[in-house]
């Protein structure tokens, strides 16, 4: 696709790059240059995920997700957590959750205890087994985020990058939000 056919796609006719437009108030659709930084931003932000994910796949066996997981659990009181929190905490859906610490379990590294103030919920306990595996994963998981993202950055780019990642996350978590893992 030419770069003519992919701004008549993005941009209706007689609407400039400006996001001004001859017609009634629409949409804002991005200059040439925020286009250009939301492509950068996908297309690092893809290659990351996929970078961490064969970097623990190769030498643990698990995708980053599920490190996340063991993460969460290990740095959690007692090594437990409802598993409504740990969804909140991982950002991903119960469906997905019970689907990752039913694998998690399979391999020992998790197991679920009923909780004891709610007869309905159930903790995630990160089993000794887990535990080992996240620290024998952990040294190889910050090399592969140290060289892939803070290697790259000077110390006041990493210092911007971590002001305008907290801005975001704020502006996309307002209270009350109807957040999937909250449901």
């Amino acid at each position: 696709m030419t770069k003519r056919s992919e701004e008549d796609i993005a941009r209706p006719e007689g609407e400039t790059a400006s996001g001004n437009s001859s017609a009634a108030a629409g949409p804002r659709w991005l200059t040439d240059a925020e286009q250009d930084v939301w492509r950068a931003y996908l297309h690092a932000t893809t290659l990351l995920e996929d970078h961490l994910d064969r970097q623990l796949q190769r030498d643990a066996g698990m995708p980053h997700v599920y490190y996340g997981l063991l993460v969460e659990l290990s740095e959690a009181p007692r090594r437990r957590l409802r598993m409504t929190d740990l969804a909140r905490h991982a950002k991903i859906t119960r469906s997905r959750l019970s689907h990752a610490v039913a694998r998690l379990e399979k391999n020992g590294w998790v197991r679920r205890e009923d909780c004891p103030s709610d007869k309905r919920g159930q903790l995630a306990v990160l089993t000794d087994e887990g535990f080992e595996m996240l620290r024998r994963s952990a040294p190889g998981h910050v090399a592969a985020v140290r060289a892939a993202l803070f290697d790259r950055l000077s110390p006041e780019q990493v210092s911007q990058f971590g002001e305008m990642c907290r801005t975001i996350a704020t502006g996309l978590q307002p209270a009350g939000a109807d957040l999937p893992w909250l449901r």
